[in-house]
C-alpha cells in the first residue's frame, strides 16, 4: 500500500435501490492534494462521494474502498468521521429544534454549558454566522447561509479528506468567496486532501486544486489541469475526454 495516498478506491460498483450508478470505479488520490471531479448529470458524482463518506442508501456490491490504507468499506458514518473524513452536502437539511450552537459544540465534543474558543468564534465570524448561533439550523437559511453553515461544521471536525458536494451550486458570489478562502487557508495549514465536486466551475476561480478528473460511465478520465479541462467540456462537451486518450487508471504517489 502506497502511504501517499489517502484515498484509494478499487473496482466499486454500487447501487442505490437495487439500481446500479457505478460500476468497477476505480480512483487514487495522494495526500494533501485538492482534486475537482466533473461529470455530467447523472454520471455517479454525488454518488462516489456519498459512498465515501458512507450514507447506508449507497449500497456497495462490489470492491474496496480504502483510506490511509484501512479499508472503511462496511465501516459506518460515524466510525469514517471518526478517521478524518468530512462531508458538505449539496443540500443540507432543516433541522428544526436543534440551533447551530448546538450543533457546533457537538462538533467540538464539547458539554452545552461550556463556552466556544475564540479560534472558533473567529471562524463563525469569517463565515458571517454569528447572527445565525441561536437559530434552528438551516431553518429560513439563503442557499449561500445554508452552505456556509456546513462548511462551518465540516471544517471544525478537522477532516484529513474534505469532499465537498457542488458547493458552487445556487450560492451568491459573496458567499462562495467566504467558504473558498476558508476552506483553502484549512487545506494549507492542516495539509489535508480534498475532493470537489463542481458542474459549473466557479469554485476553480476560489480554490487552489492541483488536478481534474471527469466520471464518465464509471471511469475515471483525463487526470490534468482543472482549468484547461473546464475549457474542453464548454467547448465541445465531456465526450472529448474520452476521444483524447488521456485515461488513466491510477496515479503514481
Amino acid at each position: 500500500m502506497n502511504n501517499n495516498i489517502i484515498l484509494d478506491i478499487q473496482n466499486l460498483t454500487v447501487e442505490i435501490d437495487g439500481k446500479e450508478i457505478l460500476h468497477n470505479l476505480n480512483l487514487r488520490i495522494p495526500k494533501s492534494e485538492s482534486y475537482v471531479l466533473f461529470g455530467p448529470n447523472g454520471s455517479g458524482k454525488s454518488t462516489l462521494i456519498n459512498t465515501i463518506i458512507g450514507i447506508p442508501n449507497y449500497k456497495v456490491v462490489k470492491g474496496k474502498i480504502f483510506f490511509e490504507g484501512k479499508d472503511i468499506t462496511n465501516l459506518p458514518v460515524d466510525e469514517r468521521i471518526k478517521l478524518g473524513i468530512s462531508m458538505a452536502f449539496q443540500n443540507p437539511p432543516e433541522i428544526k429544534g436543534v440551533k447551530l450552537l448546538d450543533i457546533i459544540k457537538f462538533c467540538l465534543k464539547k458539554k452545552n454549558e461550556e463556552n466556544l474558543e475564540p479560534e472558533h468564534y473567529e471562524l463563525i465570524e469569517k463565515l458571517n454566522l454569528t447572527s445565525f448561533l441561536e437559530r434552528n439550523i438551516n431553518v429560513g437559511f439563503s442557499g449561500g447561509e445554508r452552505k456556509r453553515s456546513e462548511v462551518l461544521q465540516m471544517l471544525l471536525l478537522r477532516p484529513k479528506l474534505v469532499l465537498l458536494d457542488e458547493i458552487d451550486s445556487g450560492v451568491d458570489i459573496v458567499s462562495l468567496r467566504l467558504i473558498a478562502q476558508e476552506v483553502q487557508r484549512y487545506i494549507e495549514e492542516s495539509g489535508a486532501t480534498a475532493l470537489i465536486i463542481t458542474h459549473q466551475g466557479e469554485i476553480l476561480n476560489h480554490i487552489f486544486i492541483k488536478r481534474a478528473c471527469v466520471l464518465l460511465d464509471s471511469t475515471i478520465y483525463c487526470y490534468a489541469d482543472p482549468q484547461e479541462i473546464f475549457k474542453t467540456i464548454k467547448q465541445v462537451g465531456f465526450e472529448k475526454c474520452v476521444e483524447c486518450q488521456k485515461r488513466v487508471c491510477e496515479i503514481d504517489g
